[in-house]
């Protein structure tokens, strides 16, 4: 292995004499620099295992060129030795507060230099081989950490798929829950670790539906009151599937099953909850869920235009949604409606200019009123 050494010194004739000295200690190219400056400028991008600073410089003495050297992320644990002929404690004390690793003097005898150097290069050989073992293995925990997060990524999907076959649908809903998920959060400023987890949690916000009955849930018109409460169980049956575990991403889709009926009026199910008091991540999927259900056709209904969709959403900020929720999805509004229209349910966009308010006929406005409120098998 070939390693980079860093020689400065303002003497030509010193800079020439300690490159063969260097060199001769073993398999070292050394890069010299009169101006301790310009040697600064090129340790930051130059890949250097070995230093070799003088103390006596223009421009920046060699105790300050060690503590900026240290500073650098890939200098903080290599060798860094001062040359100086100055015997003085306080200056060798300055220069290992700084982080020098060693001295050498000027005066010393070749056959000593030769030795210290070799131990040197020995050293500056060995820390390479340490941090390159120890990059290697970061690849190799990162490597991993992201095939787990696509097998977890997968499990999730093909779970929430199952549930949506049920409800008649391809899966694409959840897809597009969850993709509608991401941006709102996203667009709320979230940390990423937690907008990849509601991204991943969302789909299963129906989970509890594997306990509805079919003729409830495929059910093409209104339901009666008792099949609303049986429609309404899924909330608290999807948190009980997934309540329980020490998985944070089972937790927070055990907080999104149960409360992403919940509404920010407080007039939700199944707990009533009010506001802040509902999860925030609830309160995101509740506007992508009820989105997507508007702009989707569904054994009950037509699929809306994406503007009545919208009208919607804005008109329950406030009294169905938590505001700020509505306005980040709207505030994503173009990649709301690509991946609105890329996938393979059939999507309503026949009136493409918002305007400032749309008004449903009586039917529309009916089965909206409905869908808000759960009552088909949203």
């Amino acid at each position: 292995m070939l390693i980079q050494a860093l020689l400065v010194d303002d003497s030509r004739s010193a800079l020439e004499y300690m490159k063969r000295q260097i060199e001769a200690a073993g398999d070292v190219d050394a890069i010299t620099f009169t101006d301790p400056l310009q040697a600064l400028a090129a340790a930051r991008h130059t890949d250097i295992a070995l230093a070799l600073v003088d103390y006596e410089m223009p421009h920046l003495d060699g105790i300050s060129l060690i503590r900026e050297l240290r500073a650098l992320p890939h200098f903080s644990d290599l060798p860094i030795v001062m040359i100086t002929s100055i015997e003085s404690d306080d200056v060798r004390l300055r220069a290992l507060d700084a982080g020098a690793t060693d001295f050498l003097s000027k005066q010393q005898k070749s056959l000593e230099t030769q030795v210290r150097l070799r131990n040197l290069v020995k050293l500056g050989l060995a820390i390479r081989k340490l941090n390159d073992r120890a990059a290697h293995l970061a690849w190799e925990v990162a490597e991993a950490t992201r095939q787990l997060q696509e097998r977890e990524e997968e499990i999730i999907l093909r779970l929430a798929l199952s549930v949506e076959y049920r409800d008649n649908d391809t899966g694409d809903h959840t897809l597009r829950v969850a993709k509608y998920s991401r941006l709102i959060a996203e667009q709320l400023g979230l940390p990423q670790r937690l907008c990849r987890d509601i991204y991943l949690a969302a789909p299963l916000h129906d989970v509890g539906k594997v306990a509805t009955p079919d003729h409830i849930l495929l059910k093409p018109g209104g339901l009666t009151p008792e099949e609303i409460a049986v429609m309404r169980t899924h909330t608290t049956v999807g948190g009980t599937i997934l309540a329980g575990s020490r998985c944070e991403l089972i937790q927070l889709a055990a907080d999104i099953a149960i409360a992403h009926h919940e509404r920010w009026d407080g007039a939700g199910y199944p707990h009533r909850l009010k506001g802040d008091a509902i999860p925030i991540a609830a309160r995101i999927v509740a506007v992508a869920d009820v989105f997507d259900a508007l702009t989707t056709k569904r054994p009950y209904k037509e699929a809306f235009p994406l503007p009545i969709a919208r009208q919607q959403l804005e008109d329950g900020k406030g009294r169905h949604f938590d505001q700020a929720c509505v306005d980040a999805f709207l505030a994503r509004w173009p990649e709301v409606l690509t991946i609105a229209t890329a996938q393979s349910l059939p999507i309503a966009n026949d009136a493409p200019a918002l305007q400032p308010h749309i008004t449903m006929e009586a039917p529309q406005a009916a089965v909206a009123a409905a869908i808000l409120s759960d009552q088909p098998a949203a």
